[in-house]
């Protein structure tokens, strides 16, 4: 019996979803307005990168054409020609543009419920919880109370922080809550402790995560957030991959953030690095280990961290452009049964206004034992167990 593995490429959307002006985000097109600032020359970074996006791993299992049948419209730079892969995109039925959303999904179980959001108002947070949090957490009060960019935030509070220690609190268009605190002034295990308090107090609004934002650092111009970020997710839903594969005696590794999005629920044993590359690594470490059968399930961060956020289009092209370069170790990882998904949960387009994901199509491209180079039709319910 093969092994299962599926990489989620964190934000790497292919635009198109007929649903996006609901979120604000009709047009938005990850891939494809990367692949056209490269084109232009707008994506060139000296020493970093520089010229056309250039994808011809993840382009020969399928990529381009994925991305043109998503939006109809050709992108530059890629063949779109003679697959060796199966592809396709996905169109997310779960509401909202959340990470735990996307992830839920592509692990069979759609979220069918609205999640709580905080408005894009200064206080964010209602009085009962801002309350409860300072005094259970024994708090000298809390900084911000609004939706901010991460790092924006930080630059902006971060020495009242170290003055007064009073955690940075925050949120996005996500359902998030997010505790930004320095690392060592402030302590890690005390961020880690505010946030399980802060987890309990938002279940009741039903909200999808707190998370726990450590930085270092000691002024604005050298703040810098570690990678010792954490998750508070709800527990996921019941009956999805994950839990399947636990109950079936299955060998489970979760590699980077997975073990959070899914609250440490059926996970397995736990991969986790710094970085991408990182990430990759820990994930053929799994493949020279994980018995047939197993499941493998990775996420890599950093294109929507350290560059959609961000709107940085040229390092999220350098980020893709690396990942790529990986490709053919991971292909030759797979054993002659094991199946390979490469997929995403939302976009987060660098060339969009604000800061904050966007509702898109995903691509999805299968290789492996069985595939065959074809198109797959697929609405973003990937019941991989199947």
């Amino acid at each position: 019996m093969g092994r299962g593995l599926i990489i989620v490429l964190d934000s790497v959307g292919c635009g198109g979803a007929a649903d996006a002006a609901d979120y604000g985000d009709e047009g938005a097109d990850t891939l494809g307005h990367i692949a056209e600032r490269c084109a232009r020359g707008e994506g060139d970074r000296t020493g970093l990168r520089g010229g056309p996006l250039r994808l011809p791993n993840l382009d020969a299992l399928g990529l381009g054409l994925a991305m043109h049948a998503s939006t109809g419209r050709r992108p530059p730079g890629f063949a779109c020609a003679h697959p060796r892969g199966q592809w396709g995109y996905g169109v997310e039925t779960s509401r909202g543009k959340d990470t735990p959303s996307g992830h839920w999904e592509i692990a069979g179980t759609p979220v069918d419920f609205a999640w709580g959001y905080f408005p894009p108002t200064t206080p964010a947070f209602p009085e009962f919880l801002t309350r409860a949090l300072i005094k259970e957490g024994r708090l000298a009060g809390i900084l911000a109370d609004c939706r901010a960019s991460g790092t924006a935030i930080i630059a902006d509070y971060g020495e009242e922080h170290l003055r007064r220690l009073k955690p940075i609190c925050y949120t996005s268009a996500d359902s998030v809550l997010q505790i930004a605190a320095h690392e060592e002034a402030f302590g890690l295990e005390r961020l880690y402790e505010v946030c399980r308090i802060a987890r309990r107090l938002c279940d009741p609004l039903n909200i999808g995560r707190v998370i726990a934002r450590p930085f270092v650092g000691k002024t604005s111009a050298d703040f810098i957030r570690t990678s010792n970020r954490k998750d508070f997710s709800m527990p996921p839903l019941p009956g999805n991959l994950l839990a399947r594969a636990a109950g079936a005696g299955r060998e489970v590794v979760t590699v980077g953030k997975i073990g959070d999005i899914f609250a440490h629920c059926d996970t397995g044993r736990e991969l986790k690095g710094k970085s991408n590359s990182d990430h990759v690594d820990l994930t053929l470490h799994a493949l020279r280990e994980t018995a047939d059968g197993g499941l493998l399930f990775a996420n890599l961060v950093d294109f929507d961290t350290e560059f959609g956020h961000r709107r940085d289009v040229a390092g999220y092209a350098a980020c893709l452009e690396a990942f790529d370069a990986r490709l053919p170790e991971l292909a030759s990882a797979l054993r002659a049964n094991d199946f390979c998904v490469l997929t995403a949960d939302h976009g987060n387009d660098p060339t969009w206004l604000g800061y904050d994901h966007t509702r898109e199509h995903v691509p999805i491209l299968g290789f492996g034992a069985g595939a065959i180079a074809k198109p797959i039709n697929v609405r973003l319910k990937l019941d991989l167990c199947r």
